[in-house]
């Protein structure tokens, strides 16, 4: 270890930097055996509706439901604009026909009440939680349609296990699972909508959302229209008229997407699926979220001025893990927590670690599979430095 200015601070720096100092909980790390040349063979100035798109097309979710173990019977679509539109769609060409539940434990969660409850304007039964809490699930009624984050991002809160989700429930279950999707074993079978994005656990380029339907929810989309309009982007069938549903429109789960993808993406995502299955496939992208997750617990368990947001072992994130400052000395945590990731910043041992803008104050690591275990080692002695760095200026 070296000094760092012994006279101003009198703290130690630590040799060592992540070799990738990248933590931000999105855009992602790339994976680690990325290349620009790798997407030399990408078709660009090509339509995505030639043979050669539709064939890079229809690749990507075949290899997302080989990665990801998706059903046969399930479609898998490419959407636009990301999880957030694919959230949209499910919501907005879905929902009304029964009864909701919308639960929430961090922002993004709260931003899909939001839109139920302020632009449907749906009588929705509305279940929250603080950051670092997550909802009692055993009060849940999957009779009803039930809307929900199964990950977290800006609280690092997950859910457990799908056992609360009854296998005979006559609603349909919403999931956004943009940060558990790739990280997490994820119950198909109890999940009737599922959603997320490729910039979060395979570190894939911004913009492209996938929606994963189950039989009972294509069987809604083509018994069901909702009275609102819908925009083009969050149409999945077609002939229909309130309240009679319409024939789903089989292009989307075949590579036919609603409107122009990037197919520059579209390669960057092929490659972050042959990268998952060179080293696994799921169960490798979730030990290696595991092992990091893993390190920073023991961080926490060792020093009593840091401590993960979430409360419950059980509902801790294993890819955007939240941490919380306890120390009563600091005065200004909002401040401080900024602090010491601007510090972070400008040594160049981690970049975009601060918590999200509505979370409490704190630090977010990512910890996906895309990471490698040996930054987050390299990165805990850098965050002790830059805690006590800024102690140590505060109290000047």
């Amino acid at each position: 270890m070296a000094i760092d200015d012994p006279a101003r601070d009198g703290v130690r720096k630590p040799d060592v930097r992540p070799n990738n100092p990248r933590f931000s909980s999105g855009p992602c790390a790339k994976p680690p055996t990325f290349a620009l040349e790798k997407l030399s063979g990408a078709p660009l100035g090509r339509s995505h509706r030639a043979a050669v798109g539709k064939e890079r097309l229809k690749a990507a979710i075949d290899g997302t439901r080989a990665v990801l173990g998706i059903p046969d019977d399930y479609r898998i679509g490419i959407v636009p604009a990301s999880d957030t539109g694919a959230v949209e769609m499910a919501m907005w060409s879905l929902l009304g026909a029964r009864k909701v539940e919308m639960l929430a434990w961090e922002s993004f969660g709260a931003g899909w009440i939001t839109d139920v409850v302020k632009q449907l304007k749906l009588d929705a039964e509305v279940k929250t939680a603080g950051y670092g809490e997550i909802v009692d699930l055993t009060t849940v009624d999957t009779d009803n349609d039930v809307v929900f984050t199964w990950n977290g991002t800006t609280s690092g809160v997950r859910v457990p296990n799908g056992d609360w989700i009854a296998a005979n429930r006559a609603g349909l279950t919403i999931c956004d699972a943009t940060s558990a999707a790739f990280a997490q074993d994820l119950p198909w079978n109890k999940l009737d909508v599922t959603t997320f994005s490729w910039q979060k656990v395979l570190g894939g380029e911004a913009a492209h959302g996938m929606i994963v339907l189950s039989p009972r929810a294509v069987e809604r989309l083509e018994s069901y229209t909702p009275p609102w309009p819908l925009p083009k982007i969050f149409r999945l069938t077609k002939g229909g008229s309130p309240p009679e549903g319409g024939k789903l429109i089989e292009g989307i789960f075949k590579g036919e997407t609603i409107n122009t993808p990037s197919m520059l993406a579209v390669e960057d995502y092929l490659l972050a699926l042959d990268w998952a299955q060179s080293i696994g496939g799921l169960t490798g992208l979730m030990d290696r979220a595991d092992a990091n997750a893993g390190v920073i617990a023991d961080f926490c368990a060792e020093n009593d001025w840091i401590a993960n947001l979430a409360k419950a072992r059980e509902t801790r994130s294993n890819t955007s893990v939240c941490l919380r400052f306890t120390d009563p000395q600091i005065a200004d945590g909002a401040a401080f927590a900024k602090a010491v990731a601007k510090r972070l910043e400008a040594e160049g041992a981690a970049y975009d670690i601060g918590a999200y803008r509505d979370a409490p104050p704190g630090l977010r690591i990512w910890c996906g599979g895309t990471v490698e275990t040996s930054d987050i080692q390299a990165l805990m002695p850098w965050i002790e430095w830059a805690y006590h760095a800024e102690l140590a200026a505060q109290t000047k």
